[in-house]
């Protein structure tokens, strides 16, 4: 159905295109209104919750104050003077602040425990007022004192109580208020977007009857610059039978043969995908120039051409990349971004790292190496430890299964200046790690001051460092 309907929108008039586009922008009309009307109706609804849970609470708090000092007012009244009517008013205060109370209970929120709270003591504070009534004046002799005080503590919990319950819903009100004032700044903005969106749709509505075409050209656009940068395999996605279809087949041809150019031209290892030896040092110059630290790792397979001559070069050649394979992981792994990875040629790589990193990077090498490589070779040779060879002389001779050396140069003891000079010290250091059996990796730490000895020429001041996956 849908590629139905693709077929269909490729096909139909540049008219019914447009007639398409407008019915975009009244979608978009429709979605602005429904959005606008549900923002509204949140924040009515907020009104509401303010109107009929906060401002009662609010207004009936000072209501209940005054109702509690004047029921303590008329009880006073009716003990010194006996008067019935003072008794009838300090009924009727009772009863108001009974009936705020139960008001304020049926907003049901937060504020219900407080209420109850409140119609507690107020119902034990009515009880002390009420206490006296019954006893006769003479009988009815106690301290103001003791009975201001017993009035003073019970109207000091209510009050702190409406008064706590007040600024609850006072807080309320702010916040919620806040949340209004949100909602119609964020509706506002909202809309205000989506009106320019309207209006941006509706300017390019009017250019609608060329979008098969400007697509088109955009597509081949994009594929011009992938081919640019060196992507020769990208094909542009269009799906025009017209000109620029044709267009399109003959771009993606012409994209192919400067593939074929490029490979032909490219310093790059047709086995391993890895630039080779005039990129490297292209590389490793520019970071030289840059003054960053540098460590240089040059890696070679040992016992290499004993492998190519026992199984051939097709098995050579999977040694190689499944070699390439463990390095580029390990880098990925544990290196950064700006690591780079080269292939000089044959059996020899090189990783361009920094001096913090290069330590990691080499241990997993050796270890995933020295777990790898033994599963290319057959089992007979896998188990033995060893395969068996000639010789340049024609001899048998055992050769060990094949292992890593790398040899580790830095620029952070002494300044490495240029491409010839890592490849000079790393090839020295590269030697000592082969002349130990296993996998291995060697780093040298030459201080500049004194780099020879004058008098046997060999390296002085070298410190290896060796690391092996128990093989030697």
């Amino acid at each position: 159905m849908f590629k139905f309907i693709r077929s269909y929108f490729l096909r139909i008039s540049i008219s019914r295109k447009l007639l398409l586009g407008y019915g975009v922008l009244l979608v978009l009309l429709i979605i602005i209104s429904a959005y606008s009307l549900i923002n509204l109706n949140w924040i009515n609804a907020v009104n509401n919750s303010i109107l009929n849970s906060d401002l009662p609470v609010i207004n009936a708090a000072e209501k209940m104050i005054d109702l509690l000092l004047e029921q303590e007012f008329y009880a006073q009244r009716y003990q010194i003077l006996r008067k019935l009517e003072n008794l009838e008013y300090y009924r009727e205060r009772e009863a108001k602040f009974v009936e705020i109370a139960e008001q304020i209970g049926s907003l049901t929120n937060q504020r219900e425990l407080l209420i109850d709270r409140i119609v507690q003591l107020h119902i034990q504070y009515s009880e002390i007022l009420s206490k006296d009534f019954s006893r006769s004046r003479g009988q009815g002799i106690r301290t103001a004192k003791d009975y201001e005080e017993k009035i003073k503590l019970h109207q000091e919990k209510i009050i702190a109580l409406i008064r706590a319950m007040a600024a609850d819903a006072i807080s309320d009100q702010k916040r919620k208020t806040k949340v209004t004032t949100s909602i119609g700044d964020l509706a506002f903005n909202v809309s205000a977007a989506l009106c320019i969106i309207g209006f941006i749709v509706s300017i390019t509505a009017a250019v609608l009857i060329t979008k098969n075409v400007s697509r088109a050209l955009r597509e081949l656009k994009l594929a011009t610059s992938m081919i640019a940068r060196g992507k020769f395999h990208y094909e542009p996605k269009i799906e025009n039978k017209d000109e620029i279809g044709d267009l399109s087949t003959a771009f993606v041809n012409m994209a192919k043969k400067l593939k074929r150019l490029e490979q032909q031209n490219l310093d790059t290892s047709p086995l391993t995908r890895l630039p080779g030896g005039v990129y490297i040092e292209k590389k490793l110059n520019q970071r030289i120039a840059l003054k960053r630290p540098i460590a240089f790792c040059l890696l070679d397979i040992d016992h290499f051409k004993s492998f190519n001559d026992r199984y051939g070069y097709a098995r050579g050649n999977e040694l190689i990349k499944t070699t390439a394979a463990i390095i580029r992981k390990a880098v990925i792994e544990l290196g950064s971004t700006m690591d780079f990875i080269g292939h000089i040629g044959g059996d020899d790589f090189v990783i361009i790292t920094t001096p913090n990193r290069y330590d990691r990077i080499c241990r997993a090498i050796v270890k995933t190496f020295d777990g790898t490589i033994p599963n290319i070779y057959d089992a007979g040779d896998r188990q033995r430890g060893y395969i068996i060879g000639e010789n340049r002389q024609g001899q048998k001779v055992s050769f060990p299964l094949a292992s890593i050396s790398i040899a580790v140069v830095t620029n952070v003891n002494r300044p490495v200046v240029n491409y010839i000079q890592f490849g000079e010290i790393s090839a020295e250091i590269k030697q000592r790690a082969k002349a130990t059996a296993g996998s291995n990796y060697v780093v040298d730490q030459r201080e500049e001051a004194g780099q020879t000895s004058k008098q046997t020429g060999k390296l002085i001041n070298l410190q290896s460092r060796t690391e092996s996956s128990g093989s030697r």
